[in-house]
């Protein structure tokens, strides 16, 4: 077993021959294109090649998943992972897209088999969001690395 340190990052993560679909959300734009650099240089770092990694964006959260369960249907990606920004606003609307956007992104691992690291954010307020755009890019990269190996260890048994 792999030694665990860190905030839960296996320590022998390795993502050579994985595919990897990302769907980013173009709402928040600085924001979003942080966590989509971090997330792909995480992945490349991880030994993930670029030709094995899929980017497609669409306009905001709750457009993620329709494309992230499109990707698992088609097959291609060992794992998906879901990255965007949702900055609390004045009115009930942050609590709905936050929550189905969750519930959609568990829902299509659960139902499709392939795993998915979500990585969209949910802040109070836009310096939150900056504050964790780097950190939680990285961690979605090696989370999804780490389920993808996690699934193959369990299938090859």
């Amino acid at each position: 077993m792999a030694d665990i340190h860190g905030a839960g990052v296996r320590d022998d993560i390795d993502g050579n021959g994985f595919r990897v679909g990302i769907v980013v959300s173009r709402f928040n734009s600085e924001i979003c294109t942080a966590l989509l650099n971090a997330c792909v240089d995480q992945l490349k770092a991880s030994n993930v090649q670029e030709r094995d990694i899929q980017v497609l964006s669409v306009p905001g959260a709750l457009e993620i998943p329709m494309v992230l369960h499109e990707l698992a249907l088609k097959g291609n990606c060992d794992g998906l992972v879901a990255l965007g920004c949702i900055i609390r606003g004045e009115t009930y609307h942050f609590e709905i897209v936050a929550n189905e956007s969750a519930r959609a992104c568990t829902d299509i691992q659960i139902g499709t088999g392939i795993p998915l690291a979500n990585a969209i954010l949910t802040t109070e307020d836009e310096q939150q969001a900056k504050d964790r755009m780097i950190i939680k890019g990285r961690e979605a990269a090696l989370v999804i690395i780490e389920m993808i190996q996690t699934l193959k260890s369990l299938h090859a048994e």
